[in-house]
């Protein structure tokens, strides 16, 4: 790190633990906590008249999963990864989005936004990207990537059936969704 007044900040962070203890605790109990006031698992209670999700339980599960998920460290290591690729993936999405917004004008693409082949498009290049960042960011026990083991046995097994098939089947798959999409709604104009 630098040897300024803010890099010896950062550095001191990083001894004390903020970035492998405090930060991944706050993210997995915001999003734990998130998640159970938004589904209510814990049901709601009546207090004068109005429903309020039970929030002390909520708050204590929560806590306690964040705990449990900072007690290990492989846990710790595979969220700080998966988060890092993640805004950088985020960051590419709104550059790429920059750059095709300065090939319209402005109110050219419309009111509906982009077409929407093109957002299925971006939305797959964007699952394709987080599936594979989260498997590089899990390791055998050898500290090989889940990626690479999967790009190894692609590229040592192409010619072989299994991976023959579940390429004929993924294709298969891409083929039926292709030509049902279109007979969803239909809403006729007026």
């Amino acid at each position: 790190m630098a040897q300024t007044v803010l890099g010896n900040v950062l550095d001191f962070f990083a001894r004390i633990g903020i970035y492998d203890v405090v930060l991944p605790f706050i993210l997995v109990f915001t999003i734990v906590y998130a998640i159970l006031e938004r589904t209510r698992v814990f049901g709601t209670e009546k207090i004068d008249g109005k429903e309020y999700t039970k929030r002390n339980l909520n708050a204590m599960t929560a806590f306690v999963i964040g705990f449990l998920v900072i007690a290990s460290s492989k846990l710790v290591e595979t969220i700080t990864s998966v988060s890092s690729n993640v805004v950088v993936l985020l960051l590419l999405g709104v550059f790429f989005l920059m750059l095709v917004g300065s090939f319209y004008a402005q109110g050219e693409i419309g009111e509906k936004g982009v077409s929407g082949w093109i957002k299925t498009v971006f939305i797959i290049i964007m699952l394709v990207g987080i599936i594979a960042i989260f498997m590089n960011a899990l390791k055998t026990d050898s500290g090989q990537t889940w990626l690479d083991y999967s790009l190894g046995y692609l590229s040592a097994n192409w010619s072989s059936t299994a991976v023959a098939s579940i390429i004929l089947i993924i294709l298969v798959v891409l083929f039926i969704w292709g030509l049902t999409r279109e007979g969803g709604k239909k809403e006729e104009k007026k």
